[in-house]
C-alpha cells in the first residue's frame, strides 16, 4: 500500500507561504525602524546595551531578508532548494549576535564604558517586548505547519529579540533607577549563550521536521515502539515519528 504525505496540500501550502511572506515583511519593517532608533539613542546616551540592541535589529533584518529571499520563489521546489542557504545565513546571524553581545558585555563588566540614561531606549525596548512575541508565535505556527526550517529558525531569532528586549529594558531601568550598571551585561551573557545554541541548531537544520515523504512514514514506523495495544504509533502531523523533535 502506498504511503500518503501528511503535509499540507498545495492550496494550504500556498496560503501558509503568503502568510509567512507577510510576517517576514512586517518583521523587516519593524526591525529597520527599531535599529535606527536604538542606534541613535544608544549613541546619544553612550549605551552599549542600546547599541547592541540596534545591531541585533540589523541582524534580524538580515535573517528576515534571507527567509524573504527563500519564499520569493514561486515554485515550491525552488523554495526548498534555497532553504539550506537561508539557514546558513540565519545561523551566521546568531553567531554574530552572540559574539557582539559577549564582547560588549565583558567590556561593560570591566568598566571600560558607562552608559547614560535613555528614555527613548526604555520606551523602544518596552514596545519591542510587546510586539515581538506575537510576530514570532505567528511565524512559528505557520512554519511548523508548512514544515519550513527557515521560517521556524527566523521565528526563533525574533523570539531571541524578545529576550534581548527584556534584558535591555531591565538593564536600562536598573541603571536609571538603581545605578546597577552590571545588571545588563550579566543578563546579556545568558542571551549570548542562547544565541550560540540556536545558531548551531539552525546550521545543522535542527528544530523542524519537513512533512512526510513517501519513504518517511515507513521509516518512522520501523523505528517506533508498539503501544499498549501492540500497534506502532503513527507519525505526527509533520511526519516525525515518536522521539523526533519537530519544529
Amino acid at each position: 500500500m502506498a504511503a500518503t504525505s501528511l503535509g499540507p496540500g498545495p492550496d494550504r501550502r500556498e496560503a501558509l507561504t503568503r502568510r509567512i511572506r507577510l510576517l517576514v515583511g512586517a518583521t523587516l519593517a519593524y526591525n529597520a525602524v527599531e535599529a535606527a532608533v536604538a542606534l541613535t539613542a544608544g549613541s546619544m546616551a553612550s549605551s552599549t546595551a542600546l547599541i547592541g540592541f540596534g545591531l541585533d535589529s540589523v541582524i534580524e533584518v538580515s535573517s528576515a531578508a534571507a527567509v524573504a529571499w527563500q519564499f520569493s520563489a514561486r515554485d515550491h521546489a525552488d523554495r526548498e532548494a534555497r532553504e539550506r542557504h537561508a539557514l546558513r545565513v540565519i545561523a551566521v546571524s546568531f553567531f554574530a549576535l552572540a559574539l557582539y553581545v559577549t564582547v560588549d558585555s565583558l567590556r561593560a563588566l570591566t568598566g571600560t564604558g558607562e552608559a547614560g540614561h535613555s528614555l527613548p531606549g526604555i520606551l523602544l525596548a518596552a514596545l519591542s517586548l510587546a510586539v515581538m512575541p506575537f510576530l514570532s508565535a505567528a511565524q512559528r505556527r505557520a512554519g511548523r505547519e508548512l514544515g519550513s526550517a527557515t521560517a521556524v529558525a527566523d521565528s526563533r531569532q525574533t523570539l531571541l529579540c524578545t529576550y534581548l528586549s527584556a534584558v535591555v529594558l531591565l538593564g536600562l531601568l536598573a541603571n536609571w533607577l538603581l545605578g546597577w550598571t552590571w545588571a545588563d551585561p550579566v543578563a546579556a551573557l545568558a542571551v549570548a549563550a542562547l544565541a550560540v545554541k540556536e545558531g548551531r541548531d539552525a546550521w545543522q537544520g535542527k528544530g523542524c521536521c519537513a512533512p512526510a515523504t513517501p519513504t518517511a512514514a515507513p521509516d518512522a514506523e520501523k523505528h517506533s515502539s508498539p503501544d499498549a495495544t501492540g500497534k506502532r504509533p503513527a507519525p505526527d502531523a509533520c511526519g516525525c515519528g515518536p522521539g523526533c523533535a519537530c519544529c
